[in-house]
């Protein structure tokens, strides 16, 4: 070894040590710094070993640029990846979801391939070339577009969200899966590139009588769904692009429609024909199904926006403190959203919602778009806990639209336990006494007097 590199280690060496010296000076439990050095001692040094010792990967030649066109992430990634469940699927996996990781989301873009897919009748490979748009009906000129001819009208980019009107749908009657990914991973946010639909309609003219918009697909499914003028000449879109590139196939390549903060199933992929007629059509996917028994045996329809919502992401199922110890200070994070406007602020309660705090929203604020928020917390001496010294930790979001998160009670009075979408209630997790995360839901008893109404008791189930 030259004289350099004995040098070079020999000052990584003492700044280890002065780190580990100006470590011990801070207060304990406030300050990263402290928890750091205190975990490389209960590493045995590896840390600075890894800092000492030169690794494989540094003494040799990486691949040539030239080797992935396209990037790909790297394979110690390899468990960040979309899941699936024999449960929600059809048996063939073509009418199924795969949902998208979110105990792993940076910031508020979800990477395409990330992205999570639903599809009623498998992913549809479309030649764009091929692919016509018809847009017919109560409009002054109906025409039938090309790509090309689509792509002319002036194009805006906005960031969303999409959310499957079913996320944490199976948890009405109490929690199903313990993991974040299974109970709020059905949603996704990006950001889209198209037109929005009422500069079509400006050059189309469309007649006054005209109510409601059909939106068909062009895959086997033929998926339609009907969306009311008012929303349509709001901030509807026919999307192109996502996320800087082109739609993905199982996004609706070429084009989709995006109906931002209403239900994921109304922003229809492989987009084919927009229809415009005085009533709603009642297609399926709006009577049979994404559809609402209410406690009084009747169905609720036309439902569209998701409503104001947030979820813990960091600790999580997936993400659990198994490895902090008491005076460490960490950092909880969580996603809030709201198909209703843009989100104000978010609440954490350490108890299971009896008492809260004020967390902070992180990075951009936009309307119907996931919103990030933080809190920094130091473990508590207690934090090994007993049954009667619960970590319960719990969210709640507000928006600009005056809504707030419900309670599990207040949801479940006013819709009852046999509903499957928009289940909006806040949600939470217990730490337990060795770290790992539980997803427990605080709820009262019910019973029902000889009308049918709830009558909540005391007590907690």
């Amino acid at each position: 070894m030259d004289k350099k590199s004995q040098n070079d280690i020999i000052d990584r060496r003492d700044f280890f040590k002065k780190t580990a010296a100006l470590a011990g000076t801070a207060i304990a439990g406030s300050s990263i710094l402290a928890s750091n050095a205190m975990a490389n001692e209960h590493a045995g040094g590896n840390g600075e070993k890894a800092i000492l010792e030169t690794p494989e990967w540094a003494t040799k030649w990486g691949d040539p640029i030239t080797k992935n066109l396209y990037g790909m992430p790297s394979k110690y990634e390899h468990n960040v990846t979309r899941r699936y469940t024999k449960l929600l699927a059809s048996g063939n996996f073509r009418a199924s979801i795969a949902v998208t990781p979110i105990q792993e989301s940076m910031g508020i873009i979800t990477p395409n391939g990330l992205f999570f897919s639903r599809s009623h009748g498998g992913v549809a490979h479309i030649d764009p070339n091929e692919h016509r748009l018809m847009i017919t009906g109560l409009v002054e000129k109906p025409l039938v577009l090309t790509m090309e001819e689509l792509k002319r009208y002036p194009s805006v980019t906005r960031t969303h969200f999409i959310e499957c009107p079913a996320n944490g749908g199976q948890e009405w009657r109490g929690p199903q899966y313990n993991s974040l990914q299974f109970s709020k991973g059905f949603m996704s946010c990006a950001e889209w590139t198209g037109v929005y639909i009422k500069d079509i309609l400006k050059d189309l003219g469309i007649k006054p009588e005209a109510q409601w918009m059909l939106a068909e697909g062009g895959d086997s499914s033929k998926m339609g769904r009907t969306i009311p003028m008012e929303k349509v000449l709001d901030d509807a879109m026919i999307v192109w692009g996502q996320n800087g590139e082109a739609l993905r196939p199982e996004q609706g390549y070429p084009i989709r429609l995006l109906v931002p903060g209403w239900e994921g199933n109304l922003c229809v992929k492989w987009l084919r024909r927009l229809d415009f007629a005085t009533e709603p059509w009642y297609c399926k996917e709006e009577t049979s199904k994404y559809s609402i028994l209410k406690p009084s045996g009747k169905i609720a329809q036309h439902f569209y926006a998701n409503e104001v919502n947030s979820t813990v992401t960091s600790p999580s199922p997936e993400i659990d403190w198994s490895n902090v110890k008491e005076g460490d200070v960490v950092e909880i994070e969580g996603l809030a959203w709201s198909g209703m406007g843009t989100i104000t602020g978010v609440d954490i309660s350490f108890d299971g919602g009896k008492n809260y705090v004020e967390a902070q929203l992180k990075g951009l604020v936009l309307p119907k778009c996931w919103t990030r928020w933080s809190y920094m917390y130091t473990i508590p001496k207690d934090f090994k806990h007993t049954d009667g010294n619960q970590l319960l930790l719990t969210s709640r979001a507000s928006d600009d639209a005056g809504y707030i998160q419900p309670t599990v009670d207040q949801e479940l009075t006013a819709v009852g336990v046999e509903a499957v979408y928009h289940r909006n209630a806040v949600e939470t997790w217990r730490v337990e006494a060795d770290g790992k995360i539980s997803h427990v839901q605080l709820r009262s008893e019910y019973t029902r007097d000889k009308d049918g109404n709830v009558i909540i008791e005391k007590g907690e189930a």
